[in-house]
């Protein structure tokens, strides 16, 4: 099949929508297929040069929802040229464009949520909810119902999507959902990492990796760190990961005021071997998401034994549960507390147990392969 992947932006701190899609189009290739995608990215960026699949990117885009004139255009030129269109993503004119280009022609197209549906946003920003509203009837709501169909990457997330608008119908479809995990060798990725944190040589830690974001509970962790760290005081926390909103300088003197600023290291957006190297250097990794559909982090850090801590808001929870493969707590502090109280309170056994847990939850449900054959599974039916 010849697909195009149409998506916002490839920008590589855009988080896991991204990853998933590079690692999974890259298979699909091997499986001989061939992959394009197609962006809202000016073609200038320093990141489409560093591009692995072959991109249209026709930005600048105008604004965070992306509007581009020549868009649509290009799409009616080009569609027929795939066999299927996946749009990668909502809210934003990349899926909204796909969905009027191709009105009344013979060609099918797909939409990934990535989460985007789930009920937390329209709690936690009710304001924002309310613009969603007023934009859902004639312009969102009509792209998912026109889909052939809408793909979700768990049990969970397609059930949590119905719950954001009264004014949903769609052809619901869950698909695996996955990442290549671990390659390279691990000392070099493991020295890598030390040489570029010596101050963590030798230490012991728990890795936060993810966007700093507050959807993510990084306030959370901080606190129920503060609260625990006293009985652990040789354990450092590592933060890694993009400041996407500028939240980082609030962390950082909230770790300052309970006083674990010098047992926290903010090491930014950590990628290739230095993040295997971080993967493989930690005790446990630790996620205490208020909302997270799925979570490529969790699934790379199973990939390199690493158990793993998180809410029960990450939507994979209950299969790294049935795995014992980490522990599982509420988005809350008393929550997190009780995950990091559990980890502190496991024997060596228990934790080696759990490693080769993680690894086999990994291979078992997240492995990439599984999850690009799913989807060419829908895309063929």
């Amino acid at each position: 099949m010849k697909i195009l992947r149409v998506i916002r932006s490839v920008n590589p701190e855009s988080g896991g929508p991204i990853e998933g899609l590079k690692q999974s189009s890259q298979v699909l290739i091997e499986m001989g297929h061939e992959i394009e995608v197609l962006s809202l990215d000016s073609a200038q960026e320093d990141y489409i040069n560093q591009f692995p699949l072959t991109i249209h990117a026709l930005g600048p885009s105008a604004g965070k929802y992306g509007y581009s004139k020549i868009f649509k255009p290009w799409l009616i030129a080009n569609y027929h040229r795939y066999d299927a269109i996946i749009v990668e993503g909502i809210w934003q004119y990349h899926g909204f464009a796909v969905r009027n280009a191709l009105k009344n022609k013979n060609m099918p197209y797909y939409v990934f949520t990535h989460g985007m549906l789930d009920p937390w946003f329209k709690h936690q920003y009710p304001f924002k909810h309310l613009k969603k509203w007023l934009y859902w009837p004639w312009g969102e709501y009509p792209v998912l119902r026109d889909a052939k169909k809408v793909l979700f990457t768990c049990e969970d997330e397609k059930i949590l999507a119905r719950q954001s608008f009264w004014l949903y119908r769609c052809n619901e479809q869950v698909v695996n959902f996955g990442t290549a995990g671990h390659t390279g060798n691990v000392e070099e990725q493991r020295r890598l990492f030390f040489d570029r944190f010596p101050h963590l040589q030798g230490k012991r830690f728990l890795l936060f990796l993810s966007r700093i974001h507050p959807k993510k509970g990084i306030d959370l962790l901080i606190e129920a760190f503060a609260q625990t760290s006293i009985s652990q005081p040789d354990l450092q926390l590592v933060i890694a990961g993009p400041d996407q909103v500028g939240w980082q300088a609030e962390l950082q003197k909230l770790a300052e005021k309970h006083i674990i600023i010098d047992k926290t290291t903010w090491t930014g957006m950590l990628s290739g071997d230095l993040k295997w190297g971080a993967y493989f250097a930690a005790e446990a990794f630790v996620l205490p998401s208020h909302q997270e559909n799925f979570g490529i982090v969790v699934a790379e850090a199973l990939s390199c034994h690493l158990p793993v801590l998180i809410s029960n808001k990450v939507n994979i929870w209950q299969e790294i549960q049935k795995d014992n493969a980490g522990f599982i707590a509420d988005d809350s502090l008393l929550g997190c507390i009780n995950l990091l109280k559990r980890w502190n309170q496991t024997d060596g056994y228990e934790r080696a147990e759990m490693q080769k847990n993680a690894r086999n939850c990994f291979e078992n449900r997240f492995e990439i392969k599984s999850a690009a054959i799913s989807l060419i599974n829908v895309l063929s039916d």
